[in-house]
C-alpha cells in the first residue's frame, strides 16, 4: 500500500519527533517502505547548522541513526529556503510530489489560540495535499 513515507524533521527540535518516527517506523516496518527525511533549512547560519552543507550533514547523520536503530530503509532530503517560516508548508506539499511519496507522517502540536488565526503547518499539508497526512500529536 505504502512505499515512500515522507517525514518532515526539525533539526532543532528533534525531541518533539518521536510519536511521528515512531508511526512512520511502524508503517515502514509493515509495508516494507522507505522512510523519507525531509528537513528545511536555510542558507544563513542557524541553531542547527552554520551552513546547507553542514545541514544536510546532519540530515544524513540522522536517518542513519534512524535506520541502524529500527532497521528501516530511509533516505535524507535536505531542501534549502530563503524563508522556511513563510514557504514551508507549501514546500512541504511539493516535495511530497517531487519525491513520489504515498503518505505523509508529520508530528504537530495540540492546537492553541494562534491557531484560529494562523494555520498551522499540519493543517495546510492535510487541505492541500492529495496524500494522506498522518498528524501525530
Amino acid at each position: 500500500m505504502y512505499q515512500k513515507i515522507l517525514v518532515p524533521v526539525d533539526l532543532a527540535h528533534v525531541e518533539k519527533l518521536d510519536k511521528a518516527i515512531k508511526t512512520a517506523v511502524d508503517l515502514a516496518k509493515h509495508y516494507k517502505a522507505e522512510i523519507s527525511l525531509l528537513g528545511v533549512g536555510t542558507n544563513t547560519p542557524s541553531s542547527v547548522a552554520h551552513t546547507p552543507k553542514e545541514f544536510e550533514q546532519k540530515l544524513q547523520a540522522f536517518a542513519e541513526d534512524l535506520a541502524s536503530k529500527h532497521g528501516v530503509s530511509t533516505k535524507a532530503v535536505a531542501h534549502i529556503s530563503h524563508d522556511p517560516a513563510v514557504d514551508l508548508s507549501k514546500e512541504l506539499v511539493a516535495k511530497a510530489d517531487e519525491l513520489g511519496a504515498d503518505v505523509i507522517v508529520m508530528a504537530s502540536h495540540v492546537p492553541g489560540i494562534a491557531d484560529h488565526i494562523f494555520a498551522s503547518h499540519g493543517g495546510y499539508v492535510a487541505s492541500h495535499s492529495d496524500l494522506s497526512v498522518f498528524l501525530v500529536r
